[in-house]
């Protein structure tokens, strides 16, 4: 069997596939966000990616589960605690959290404010749960007047700074981002410290791409440090960088939407390297999962199926591609918070045998194991692989 050259993981944000074992446990009992989406709009037809499986991993409308299936298919449950970007990602590299990264659905401690204002020498507005484009039109007038740099956070792990780069210049924002990232420690460690720059007047505030995130590094060994300890390339695309605190990321595009990450990875697999390829495409929970626009969320399904055959022309032989998601956001379902789903998990490639069910994995980490034995790198503290199945050894 030839011997893995690149591996191309493909993370499909907030897309789920079922609720996950212990979703009761969360309030997301009955939560699918592909099943839901579909049924949505009366149907979804994603014939690449249904190609590939994914119609036999959960029922999809208008995506029906084949028989001469190209890929391999499967779906993952969530052992980690949480159900966010950055829990979800470091599972899926080996680092499973025990206990969930800390939220605030009332608004950060006052000792927290507190401390923050006095370290930063300025009062804050807000502080309280909110979507970032109702933040500003809410307090961004307040803002303008006062000078007061705006507090929010949201259902995930996230410490958000919102303001004006004609108040508070993208230099000095980022420099109290710094600063609260420091202080946030212990008990209080957030996943990401998260500056949101805008512009315009009262009325029409928008939010600007000098968006910067200052991440929790991860609290063990991940896959990614595995791969570049073993001189493999690491190439992160969208918020991974930012996920994974610029840890063994040897290269990075940080892209900001659906089309500038399909765009990027097309350039990185027109280029000679040996190693991972992360790919990080956000809009569906950033744009439709959370603001629970079913259509929206279908369109950019839409849009990843008939990218699909442009990924598989750049592909090499000694390629593997997987398609997967960190967490659920059923853009159905009630509240407008991530939904505690399994995730869907799709294998393709020359080397990867065809028409294999893998079930359902306990844990997102097995995919990293598999990726870590089929580079031949030191394996993973968490996971079992699935390489041998899929033909990868």
């Amino acid at each position: 069997m030839t011997q893995l050259k690149r591996a191309i993981v493909i993370v499909l944000d907030g897309v789920g596939a079922g609720e996950n074992p212990d979703a009761r446990a969360y309030g997301d009992e009955g939560a699918s966000s592909l099943e839901h989406c579909a049924q949505a709009i009366g149907g979804l037809e994603l014939p690449n990616l249904g190609r590939l499986g994914l119609g036999n991993i959960t029922p999809i409308l208008g995506t029906p589960p084949r028989a001469d299936v190209a890929g391999a298919y499967g779906r993952m449950a969530s052992a980690a605690a949480g159900k966010d970007s950055t829990t979800g990602h470091w599972e899926m590299t080996g680092v499973v959290l025990s206990k969930a990264l800390p939220t605030y659905p009332d608004g950060f401690p006052a000792a927290i404010v507190a401390e923050f204002e006095q370290k930063i020498g300025h009062k804050v507005i807000g502080n309280k749960v909110s979507s970032g484009t109702e933040i500003i039109r809410e307090l961004g007038e307040e803002h303008m007047r006062t000078g007061s740099p705006i507090l929010y956070t949201s259902a995930d792990s996230v410490f958000q700074i919102a303001a004006h780069q004609d108040i508070i210049p993208l230099a000095e924002l980022y420099h109290i981002c710094e600063i609260a990232r420091a202080m946030l420690t212990g008990n209080h460690a957030v996943g990401r410290v998260i500056a949101r720059p805008f512009i315009g007047k009262p009325g029409t505030f928008k939010r600007t791409e000098h968006r910067r995130d200052f991440s929790l590094a991860p609290t063990g060994i991940t896959l990614l440090d595995r791969l570049a300890a073993a001189g493999k390339d690491v190439i992160g695309l969208g918020k991974i960088e930012d996920l994974f605190a610029g840890r063994s990321i040897t290269q990075c595009d940080h892209t900001e939407t659906n089309r500038e990450g399909m765009a990027s990875t097309l350039k990185f697999l027109e280029q000679d390297f040996t190693g991972l390829l992360f790919v990080n495409l956000v809009e569906f929970d950033m744009l439709w999962g959370h603001r629970r626009d079913s259509q929206g969320y279908a369109q950019a399904l839409r849009e990843v199926d008939q990218w699909l055959p442009l990924v598989q022309k750049r592909m090499r032989p000694d390629d593997a591609l997987f398609f997967t998601a960190d967490h659920g956001v059923d853009p159905t379902y009630r509240g407008t918070d991530h939904t505690r789903e399994c995730v869907p998990l799709l294998a393709y490639g020359e080397p990867v045998r065809s028409g294999v069910n893998l079930g359902v994995l306990p844990t997102f980490a097995d995919l990293g194991q598999t990726v870590a034995e089929a580079f031949r790198v030191e394996a993973l503290t968490a996971g079992t692989s699935f390489a041998s199945t899929l033909g990868l050894l």
